[in-house]
């Protein structure tokens, strides 16, 4: 953030509105269920938006949560390191979001890394991370650790066959 300057007219007001959906609730959830699941201790962060972004910032323990969803031997994510270095962390919080896309959360539902590394738009870290949960859930392959009604299962495919008399009797 320190390359960007002032935002003027629309700008901090559109800024404010993102802000004001990021939901420390949903925050204290979060932390519950990556410490849950994630196999390595990852720590806790103190309540609040930066300290929260700031434990995920350099991708390690969301791409430990990824690992975590996976058998042993088979995760997605082969070498995490903690790095200081800005690439480097970027690097991680893409490989994250590929293991997450392959996991089968929506492409439309994913973060944008630098987003969440400047700390722009937090809410959809939120978003994709209460999805990965709620997939996790609806996975039921007996990887998912933590209380399965914290967030909402992804619903599944209920394709309905209708003869051609019972579409007859409906346009009646």
């Amino acid at each position: 953030m320190a390359n960007r300057g002032p935002a003027y007219g629309l700008s901090p007001e559109v800024q404010q509105k993102i802000e004001k959906q990021y939901d420390a609730d949903l925050e204290q959830i979060l932390i519950q269920w990556i410490t849950t699941q994630c196999r390595e201790d990852v720590g806790q962060p103190q309540p609040g938006r930066e300290n929260f972004q700031n434990w995920l910032k350099d991708g390690t323990v969301l791409c430990e949560l990824i690992d975590g969803l996976y058998p042993e031997g088979q995760t997605p994510v082969k070498k995490i390191q903690a790095s200081t270095m800005a690439f480097k962390q970027i690097e991680q919080i893409s490989q994250f979001l590929q293991a997450a896309e392959r996991y089968g959360i929506n492409t439309t539902d994913i973060f944008q890394s630098v987003d969440f590394w400047e700390g722009k738009n937090m809410d959809c870290v939120q978003w994709t991370l209460m999805n990965l949960c709620g997939l996790a859930v609806a996975q039921d392959d007996g990887l998912f650790s933590g209380d399965p009604n914290w967030f909402p299962k992804k619903s599944k495919e209920n394709p309905r066959d209708f003869s051609d008399n019972q579409l007859q009797g409906a346009r009646m």
